[in-house]
C-alpha cells in the first residue's frame, strides 16, 4: 500500500465489517454503496472514496458482493489470524474485559492475566491464573504475546506500558485515564472513557452541532 490511510478511514474500516457481519447473517449477498450509505450513515460517496483506498470491491450495476468485502475487510484490517493478549489490572473492569467471550471467539485469546493485588494473585478467570504483575516481563520473554491491555490506575500504567514494550508486545490497548509514551513502533488504543462522555455532553447542549 503506497499512500498512507488516514486514520479516519482505518476508523471506518471497522463500522463497516460490523454492518457486512450483520447482512451476513441476514443472508444478503450484494450491496450497493447507496444501499449500505442508508444502514450506516455514511454518505455513499464516502464509502466508495474509502473503499477506492483498497483497490475498490465493487462492480458498476451490481454493487457489493457482501461475503467478499467482508473477506477484504477482515484481511485489510488483519484480522485473518489470531492475536494474543494479556491484561493487566484485573479490577473489575479488567475482570469484565477477561470474562467477555466475544474476545476469544473473534480471535483475540488472553493468555496472560497479571496484577499486584495479593487477594486477586492466585485466582482463576477462565481457566487462567492472575499472575503478580512482577512476572509480567519473564512472561512476555517466554510467550507470543502480540496485544498488552492496561486496566490499572493511572500512577501504575506507564509502567506496566514500559514492562510490556521490554517484554516484546507489538501493541497496547490501553483504559488508564493517561496518554502513554511508548516507541513509535508501538501502537496504542486509547479508550478515555471520561473524554468521550465529555464530548456527550458537549453534543446534549449543543445539539445543532451535531
Amino acid at each position: 500500500m503506497k499512500n498512507k490511510i488516514s486514520d479516519a478511514v482505518v476508523n471506518r474500516l471497522p463500522v463497516y465489517r460490523r454492518y457486512l457481519e450483520e447482512l451476513i447473517d441476514e443472508g444478503v449477498e450484494h450491496i450497493s454503496s447507496n444501499e449500505l450509505s442508508r444502514r450506516i450513515g455514511f454518505t455513499a460517496s464516502q464509502i466508495r472514496q474509502d473503499l477506492n483506498n483498497f483497490g475498490g470491491f465493487g462492480q458498476q450495476g451490481y454493487g457489493y458482493n457482501v461475503e467478499d468485502l467482508y473477506r477484504e475487510i477482515n484481511s485489510i484490517l488483519g484480522l485473518d489470524h489470531e492475536y494474543s493478549m494479556v491484561i493487566v489490572g484485573l479490577g473489575n473492569l479488567g475482570q469484565a474485559i477477561a470474562n467477555h467471550t466475544r474476545y476469544y471467539k473473534m480471535g483475540f485469546p488472553i493468555i496472560g492475566m497479571f496484577d499486584i493485588n495479593p487477594k486477586l494473585i492466585g485466582l482463576k478467570i477462565n481457566d487462567i491464573e492472575v499472575q503478580d504483575s512482577e512476572n509480567l516481563v519473564d512472561f512476555l520473554k517466554t510467550h507470543k504475546v502480540d496485544i498488552g491491555i492496561i486496566t490499572t490506575t493511572k500512577e501504575a500504567a506507564q509502567s506496566i506500558a514500559d514492562k510490556m514494550v521490554e517484554g516484546g508486545v507489538k501493541g497496547i490497548w490501553n483504559f488508564a485515564p493517561l496518554d502513554l509514551k511508548v516507541p513509535k513502533r508501538i501502537p496504542v488504543g486509547s479508550v478515555h472513557v471520561t473524554d468521550t462522555l465529555n464530548s456527550l455532553v458537549y453534543h446534549i447542549v449543543h445539539p445543532d452541532q451535531g
